[in-house]
């Protein structure tokens, strides 16, 4: 931070302010990618329906179009036979974005990889008539023998290994050794807006309208697919209902509807059904993990061995991070081997907390389980296996306020209250217990570009090409605008495109825990009184005094020690015939920082099971968090809130079930796939630890949206296992699995 900087009134920063697209999106005025059309000049949209295979591995031996060409309305139908040949170059960006791998191409070969793949596109002049069209095509198939259990499949590849020290040596020398395998469910993100997209070409010029985690990402498989220039492409993403993950790489029907757009020459619209997003979008993958654990009588943990099986497509190889168990305690030995399991499936990709999310449920109840063992207090546990530096690699940590995040979470939750023996505490019917979880997220930084310009009537516009995913990205960009400019703080509308300010190339895709980078390129951008914007010369500053004497509030500039002479914007450029100044800026963290850069959480549910039935319910829950600077409260909550209602799904309603007969999803709708709705929603409480961390970002942040699952499935486990003295160790927890 320079002296300039450092003197500019923070006000915006750390208020509670509403977000600036609240308004639109309460009252139904907020355009998601498929509302738009002839308001935003799109003109003479048609419409795009997907036909499916139904069958989960073949070769497609005929496609029978007739009846549905026939059908009023249909202008065509595409697929491999006669979908053009395309050059599907790579993507600019394999190693973050597409796993390896060969990515799911659009109608270019017979091969059908998993139920559900899209084999054929129905075009017609509305969505009516190209579902009845859709309806009407008849596939025909050679199938082959289908594999889609994770239990019975085979590791492929190499698989990703860790170690330091021996343990082997460690788990036979240690005085308590548990054994422990846990297993999860594949998890989907069934986010309020499903995907859609509308794709107009202008020549070899592509416009897309999509909903995306970051816009740069369509243009960048787009051009690819097509073969055309990054810079013949543009996406648009104004506002996005939730994506959690999926929308984070482009899948296969955003090319489908650009190649269509593009045979048809009009503007092709295609939504999505939810039936469809169960094999169009990714997952969370379904894993086994395997813990062997040592420890002496103390709690001082020795060992633990990791061994992971995880779900995959043949076609591509997704791997979830599983460092956790790595680092959040101080373990002299440790192995870790994670192996991919290819399936006739389609490709997992990240869902919130990828990775950490389930290798928490299986370290954090294991460390549940041990405490148990030993007859120790769980949060003491972990507090004598706290490391002082990370352990995986030696760095020390940029900020680690985990025992702050314990003894907070304990006070305020009154663990201390807690009778200790499981299925001692009960209310009526109701087995009560209480748990506990703590997790970390890796902090990770992206380089990038905005746009400011500061108009002579005191207004400051930002740019930057990226997306509000659901954090509230354009508020509290705006905040960090504000006070970098000394501008008072007003709600501002936000489009997000590829063309407002060209983002460097990143080799990172941003989630949730970077939203606040994209802040932090604002804050750089913004801080107009320290640096030279274009069109501005020399001594326009208050006074015409030197930059770092100047000082600004609410559009008022003034020197340091002399706040009643000055001007405001508007008059300085008047003063100098000036309709506005402007400057980009860019952030582009450092290749190594030295430093271990880590959200942490400490998670304390409460749960009520019916001693009868084995229903069990939430009754209340509180997460504290490390995670840095808190720009705003109020999104924070809003992130906090979700994050850990999203861990309730996981952890006691949410699986797909699959036919390993077809390799269909037979829960693949509201109905079977259950989610958290009003009634499962408790009392939920998140607290921030105070403190910025200014090594992981410029301006301490180090990212909330992420962390805030992790843990929490974790909790609720123990918090059953303390009601009910049963210990399950497969989510989601159901009836049947604590009485049968």
């Amino acid at each position: 931070m320079t002296r300039s900087q450092s003197m500019q009134p923070q006000s915006a920063v750390g208020a509670p302010v509403a977000r600036v697209d609240g308004r639109l999106k309460v009252t139904g005025s907020a355009r998601y990618a498929a509302d738009h059309g002839p308001a935003d000049g799109i003109e003479g949209v048609v419409h795009a329906v997907l036909v499916e295979a139904t069958i989960g591995r073949a070769r497609i031996t005929g496609v029978d179009t007739r009846a549905a060409e026939e059908l009023p309305g249909v202008l065509a139908v595409f697929h491999h036979g006669n979908a053009p040949r395309l050059p599907y170059r790579d993507n600019p960006f394999p190693d973050s974005i597409n796993p390896p791998g060969e990515r799911l191409r659009a109608f270019q070969d017979d091969r059908v990889r998993f139920f559900g793949q899209p084999v054929a596109v129905v075009v017609a002049t509305t969505p009516e008539t190209a579902r009845h069209g859709a309806r009407l095509v008849e596939v025909r198939y050679a199938a082959e023998r289908v594999g889609t259990d994770l239990a019975a499949g085979t590791p492929g590849g190499e698989p990703e290994t860790y170690g330091r020290g021996d343990v082997e040596a460690g788990l036979r020398s240690a005085e308590v050794r548990l054994e422990m395998t846990y297993r999860t469910g594949r998890n989907h993100h069934n986010a309020m807006e499903p995907h859609a997209i509308i794709a107009r070409w202008e020549g070899d010029r592509l416009t897309v309208w999509e909903k995306t985690q970051w816009v740069a990402d369509p243009r960048n498989e787009l051009a690819a697919a097509f073969g055309i220039p990054q810079e013949s492409v543009r996406c648009l993403s104004t506002v996005v209902g939730g994506a959690f993950g999926n929308g984070g790489r482009t899948w296969v029907h955003s090319v489908i509807a650009a190649l269509a757009a593009r045979e048809v020459r009009r503007p092709v619209k295609l939504v999505m059904t939810r039936k469809q997003l169960y094999s169009g979008v990714g997952y969370r993958p379904a894993y086994e993990y395997a813990v062997r654990l040592g420890s002496d009588r103390s709690g001082r943990v020795t060992a633990m061995a990791h061994d992971v099986r995880g779900e995959t497509s043949r076609y591509e190889s997704h791997a979830d991070d599983m460092a956790l168990g790595r680092m959040l305690y101080t373990t002299p030995h440790v192995a870790q081997t994670v192996s991919l399991v290819p399936l006739d499936v389609n490709t997992p990709t990240w869902m919130r907390g990828p990775g950490w999310s389930t290798a928490a449920y299986a370290l954090e109840c294991s460390m549940d389980e041990l405490a148990h063992e030993l007859g120790i207090d769980p949060i003491e546990l972990r507090l004598r296996n706290e490391p002082e530096s990370d352990p995986a690699t030696g760095s020390p940590f940029s900020t680690r306020r985990l025992r702050d995040c314990y003894a907070i979470g304990a006070r305020e939750f009154g663990w201390d209250r807690r009778n200790p023996t499981p299925g001692a505490t009960r209310d009526g019917d109701r087995l009560i217990g209480t748990g506990f979880a703590a997790g970390a997220y890796a902090t990770e930084r992206m380089n990038a570009q905005a746009y400011a310009r500061l108009d002579a009537d005191g207004r400051v516009v930002v740019q930057s090409a990226t997306s509000d995913i659901g954090p509230g990205t354009a508020t509290s960009m705006s905040q960090v605008a504000a006070d970098a400019s000394a501008c008072r703080w007003t709600p501002c509308a936000s489009t997000w495109a590829t063309r407002c300010c060209r983002p460097p190339r990143s080799r990172r895709w941003p989630g949730r825990w970077r939203a606040s980078a994209r802040p932090c390129r604002t804050r750089a951008t913004c801080c107009a009184p320290g640096r030279r914007p274009r069109g501005h010369r020399p001594g326009l500053t208050a006074s015409r005094r030197r930059p770092g004497r100047v000082v600004v509030r609410d559009g008022w500039l003034s020197v340091g020690t002399d706040p009643g002479r000055g001007e405001t914007y508007p008059q300085l450029m008047g003063r100098n015939n000036r309709s506005h100044l402007e400057v980009i800026g860019s952030y582009e963290p450092p290749e190594e920082s030295g430093f271990s850069m880590y959200s942490y959480s400490a998670i304390f549910a409460e749960v009520a099971v019916d001693a009868r039935l084995g229903l069990v319910r939430v009754r209340r829950m509180l997460g504290v968090f490390d995670a840095g600077r808190i720009i705003n409260p109020t999104l924070a909550d809003s992130q906090a809130h979700g994050g850990m209602i999203g861990g309730i799904g996981q952890a006691l309603l949410e699986h797909t079930i699959t036919d390993h007969r077809d390799g269909r999803i037979v829960n693949a709708d509201f109905a079977g796939y259950l989610l958290p709705v009003s009634a499962d929603v408790p009392d939920v409480r998140a607290i921030y630890v105070d403190g910025e961390d200014r090594e992981a970002d410029p301006i301490g942040v180090k990212g909330l949206g992420e962390i805030v699952i992790v843990g929490v499935a974790p909790a609720i486990a123990n918090a059953v296992f303390h009601a009910t003295g049963r210990r399950v160790r497969e989510l989601p927890i159901t009836p049947e699995s604590l009485l049968g």
